[in-house]
């Protein structure tokens, strides 16, 4: 059984601590706890994992957010992963800072990754892991708070958010979508 894994995020080490990169952050960090490293492939960086009798592809997007589509639909015709087993981690400014929160569709909710993506796939059923990163920002300035950094306490409790977020992640491939809901889903 075949899962990709997208952990949305901008390419650039500008951009590398920045809540719009929080899918990064998630799949680098359950990348570097199997021990593999991502190679840059064709429109991402690429890695597999092997674990429970499961192939768990992770990609990183190079087509920078608002063109993420792109890659997604060319990694799950590459890898013939159906969509029902494919998972879109991204950040969420309409959940409180590190509220997790798995779907299984919905809309972009002006999100220009997960915009592009159901254009491209011509639908809004993908599975989708929601990292809350707040909404603390003035009217007019939220794309200035998605690519600004975390606060200082916030980069402290990230790493156990993280982890929660790789749990959920290696939940969804081994027990499925409706068993990680129902697990991890407040």
């Amino acid at each position: 059984m075949k899962y990709l894994i997208v952990g949305l995020g901008n390419i650039g080490p500008e951009y590398l601590l920045t809540r719009h990169n929080i899918g990064f952050m998630v799949v680098d960090k359950l990348a570097a706890s199997f021990e593999v490293k991502f190679s840059m492939e064709r429109l991402a960086y690429h890695t597999e994992i092997k674990y429970k009798g499961k192939q768990i592809h992770l990609i990183k997007p190079t087509t920078y957010m608002n063109l993420s589509g792109k890659a997604v639909n060319y990694w799950m015709k590459e890898l013939k992963v159906e969509q029902e087993n494919i998972l879109v981690v991204t950040d969420d400014i309409a959940l409180p800072y590190a509220k997790l929160r798995l779907k299984t569709k919905g809309s972009h909710g002006g999100h220009n990754g997960l915009r592009n993506i159901e254009e491209v796939l011509g639908s809004q059923q993908f599975n989708r892991l929601r990292f809350g990163v707040g909404d603390d920002f003035a009217k007019g300035r939220q794309a200035e708070y998605v690519l600004g950094n975390f606060t200082g306490s916030e980069i402290d409790q990230l790493p156990e958010h993280l982890e929660r977020a790789c749990e959920m992640v290696t939940c969804f491939c081994t027990q499925g979508v409706n068993m990680t809901m129902n697990k991890y889903n407040q």
